[in-house]
């Protein structure tokens, strides 16, 4: 064949495609030779992506919760996934229970387009109550999570738990663990909460099956503000409760959707991550959890220098990372999101990070439309790494 051909071939990226020159090619199988060098290349891209983790916490986790698992690490050779907590519960001046026909988000207010991730906290089903500490009701939030999950979201719950010892919040320092693992009493109360954050868990599903879940509970061990961290517990009763709240989840009340997260807070000096691991047979992913206090120098310092520690860790230790909070309340800081938070994660190999809460105009980590940050969270919407719900559900798995 002698015809003479014209093609261009087009890479999708993000928001645009990538346009490579246009050729002539006097014989169809040079076209030919050109395309199958092309699909080999792709290929050899997602071989190079398919590594073998370390085998998970549940050993009869859901083929959903493994998938989770495989899309999570797909999404760090991509960039990140961009997680808001609370997203489609409530936001600066609506809450989702006020207009249940409608799924809300001021990030898609904002930009037309939901998180990746989507966090939400249990705290108060312990107690049996109807809402949950920040007054989401549980029936609400099953029906988000559920929506969630059918959109392609990726669902991450945490779990700010009362004092069972003073009966009061989870910032009440009063010491509990010990007694939670050593106190008949209070052995047979906790148990009972762990009962029924199962029964809450087992029933989120989706077309007939539990919907995968990223449990993260007892977060930020290392900090002093729970009744569960340093000091107001050992490290080896903190090892401990974590232990017993899988096993009492995994193997008595048969939950098995769940991937488990450790995070520990912001690391000072003296501070060792691992000095409250559970092992690795009870830690599916590794986290970290830093926040802005308006001094971005020292924040992007603390987020690359303890982002590369854990992820040295969990390279050694073959396990998915991500940056399980963060934020800066108001988002005073011009450009925080393209100059402060995307340097600073650009390069680190997370699956995911996830903003905190929009709750009222003086405690917000997302920006709503008419912040004045609004402009550029839209920039750092469009930077190639920044992976939001359409992003996600894009990518090949």
């Amino acid at each position: 064949m002698c015809s003479s051909f014209k093609y261009a071939f087009a890479v999708k990226m993000k928001n645009d495609f990538l346009v490579f020159p246009v050729f002539e090619y006097k014989h169809i199988f040079i076209f030919r030779l050109v395309v199958m060098v092309f699909a080999l290349l792709n290929l050899s891209s997602l071989q190079s992506q398919a590594v073998d983790l370390s085998p998970l916490v549940d050993q009869n986790a859901t083929s959903s919760t493994r998938f989770l698992s495989k899309k999570l690490q797909i999404i760090s050779k991509h960039g990140f996934a961009i997680g808001h907590q609370d997203a489609s519960s409530y936001g600066i001046g609506w809450k989702h229970k006020d207009h249940p026909d409608k799924i809300d988000s001021d990030v898609k207010r904002v930009i037309g387009d939901f998180p990746a991730v989507f966090g939400f906290d249990i705290g108060g089903i312990e107690l049996d109550s109807a809402e949950n500490l920040d007054s989401v009701p549980f029936d609400t939030m099953r029906n988000l999570i559920i929506d969630a999950y059918s959109k392609g979201g990726i669902i991450t719950i945490s779990w700010h738990a009362d004092n069972p010892v003073s009966g009061g919040d989870s910032w009440d320092k009063t010491p509990a663990v010990a007694q939670c693992l050593k106190v008949e009493s209070q052995r047979e109360k906790f148990e009972l909460w762990v009962k029924r954050v199962a029964g809450f868990l087992n029933s989120l599903e989706y077309k007939g099956e539990k919907i995968p879940v990223i449990f993260r509970p007892f977060h930020e061990m290392n900090g002093s503000w729970f009744w569960w961290g340093d000091p107001n517990c050992t490290a080896g009763d903190y090892i401990s409760l974590w232990k017993d709240t899988v096993i009492l989840l995994r193997d008595i009340h048969q939950v098995h959707h769940l991937l488990y997260a450790y995070s520990p807070n912001k690391l000072n000096p003296q501070d060792q991550y691992l000095k409250y691991y559970p092992g690795d047979d009870f830690v599916d992913i590794f986290g970290v959890d830093i926040y802005d206090r308006n001094n971005s120098g020292d924040y992007i310092k603390s987020v690359k220098q303890d982002l590369q520690l854990v992820s040295s860790i969990a390279g050694k230790k073959n396990k998915l990372y991500a940056f399980t909070e963060t934020g800066l309340e108001k988002i005073p800081t011009e450009k925080w999101f393209t100059e402060v938070l995307y340097p600073a994660i650009e390069n680190s190999g997370i699956s995911w990070v996830l903003m905190w809460r929009n709750h009222i105009t003086s405690h917000h980590y997302m920006p709503f439309k008419g912040h004045p940050s609004e402009k550029d969270f839209k920039n750092f919407e469009a930077l190639p790494k920044t992976l939001f719900l359409k992003d996600t559900n894009q990518l090949k798995y």
